[in-house]
């Protein structure tokens, strides 16, 4: 090689960002942590495919690590692990680090919510001699996706005396599914001539649970009666307990591995369980501890973060107050002077729809967590849109830490967008920027990550945690 090419060759590597593989850089001690953190996410995805279901994973995990319920009031001092309860929905932690609260907080923000099927107030009734339950989308669907999918009834029903029933069906070994069948192709000849947005209506998401008559019946109503009798019997509920229920539908399958080489992960709601769990594992795994660290796992974020589980809600301050209480520091002061990671899923370039991506600024599989500077639509619109200086802030911190990661939008500029819980942060005067997990089929029932992306995002958070 010549002197003058010799000296492109170094000036180039010394210049140009080159962004490989994370395997073609980690280590088999690397390889075997992954795997083995990856193995427990996979058991919280089975364990938590709703919102409280997530909630009461969580808490299990946070008090075997000795993490106590935060009662307002209690006194705290440094390495006390609290937590707070919100309604069995969203959860928020934390650990009391050695500096003030008035240097501000830590914050590492998931959401635990994800999109799925809920049944209406008034779901049962049979048609076709098919007994059937209406269903209302949660969060943003491809209708089509949804059907011929075994599904399995997760949620609560609060009975008119105050009690609460807990609904599984459809999960547990022997359980029976129910599902949605999907028009024949044989008679979908004017299904199949119109747009996706409109050959699936959402009121035609109809779960079917049953076919057959209560015994020795007659008229309307058998088939529904059936099911409403096998409902009574095992959880003590009648027709009017729906009113008083959040039931949704999901995917009834585990988590799985994914690939010949078991490089992914494969399984629903990982948008964004990936980054809760990662978010969750990093504070409660985080080592030395100068400023407090908080997680919250929010409710509601598909839908707009509204609610008194959702990122808009004041539950989040009011829980940063109480713990500013403690200490006598006011929390605008605490909020100025703190820092949020909102760790939420981005999209992973997938060569079949390659005309979506800008893939010069697209993640990659297995590049480590993706740094999102702003997301929104189009024109940036409804983003947090990270400043330079916090973006130094957590390359330096990545860079420090081993952290593989790299730097991504959603897709090409006009293709579409969407948005987290960065904003909400952001609005109350955090720097706040976005950082999550590349997902392939994003909002399907079946979602897929590469392993590698989701262990790097629990080392990001627990770096974040141990600042």
């Amino acid at each position: 090689m010549s002197e003058q090419k010799k000296a492109w060759e170094e000036r180039k590597q010394a210049l140009f960002l080159d962004k490989k593989s994370g395997y073609d850089v980690i280590d088999e001690k690397t390889i075997d942590a992954m795997n083995e953190y990856c193995e427990g996410y996979k058991k919280f995805l089975d364990d938590a495919k709703i919102e409280r279901e997530a909630v009461k994973a969580a808490i299990a995990l946070a008090e075997a690590k000795g993490f106590v319920p935060f009662v307002r009031g209690m006194s705290l001092k440094a390495g006390d692990k609290v937590y707070y309860n919100n309604r069995n929905k969203s959860l928020m932690l934390a650990v009391i680090g050695e500096a003030s609260l008035a240097e501000g907080v830590q914050i590492g923000a998931a959401h635990v919510d994800s999109p799925r099927l809920d049944l209406k107030p008034y779901p049962v009734y049979e048609d076709g001699d098919i007994a059937m339950m209406k269903t209302h989308y949660y969060g943003g669907i491809r209708k089509y996706q949804w059907l011929s999918t075994p599904m399995a009834l997760h949620g609560v029903v609060v009975r008119k005396d105050g009690t609460t029933v807990q609904i599984n069906i459809g999960d547990k070994p022997g359980d029976p599914v129910v599902v949605i069948p999907d028009l024949l192709p044989h008679l979908a000849g004017e299904q199949s001539g119109k747009p996706v947005s409109s050959a699936f209506e959402g009121e035609n998401l109809n779960l079917f649970v049953g076919s057959r008559p209560y015994p020795e019946s007659e008229g309307s109503g058998r088939f529904k009666l059936y099911v409403l009798d096998l409902l009574n019997k095992e959880y003590g509920i009648t027709e009017a307990d729906f009113l008083s229920a959040e039931i949704c539908a999901v995917p009834a399958y585990n988590a799985v591995d994914v690939g010949l080489d078991r490089s992914m992960v494969g399984a629903y709601g990982q948008d964004d369980h990936v980054c809760a769990y990662a978010s969750l594992m990093g504070l409660l795994d985080a080592e030395k501890r100068h400023k407090t660290g908080v997680c919250i796992l929010a409710d509601k974020e598909e839908v707009g973060s509204m609610g008194v589980s959702g990122m808009q809600s004041d539950a989040f301050d009011t829980f940063i107050s109480d713990l500013c209480d403690t200490q006598g520091v006011s929390l605008k002061e605490c909020f100025e002077h703190s820092f949020c990671l909102s760790s939420d899923v981005t999209a992973c370039y997938d060569p079949n729809y390659a005309g979506v991506y800008d893939p010069r600024n697209s993640s990659y599989i297995n590049q480590g967590v993706s740094l999102c500077k702003y997301t929104g639509s189009r024109g940036k619109g409804g983003c947090n849109d990270a400043s330079a200086e916090v973006m130094g802030y957590v390359r330096r911190i990545f860079e420090e830490n081993g952290v593989l990661w790299s730097v991504a939008e959603l897709g090409k500029v006009d293709a579409g967008g969407g948005g987290t819980v960065a904003l909400y942060m952001s609005n109350r005067n955090i720097d706040t920027v976005d950082a999550g997990t590349p997902v392939l089929g994003m909002h399907a029932p079946f979602e897929v990550t590469g392993k590698l992306d989701c262990y790097m995002t629990y080392r990001a958070m627990k770096a974040i945690f141990e600042q």
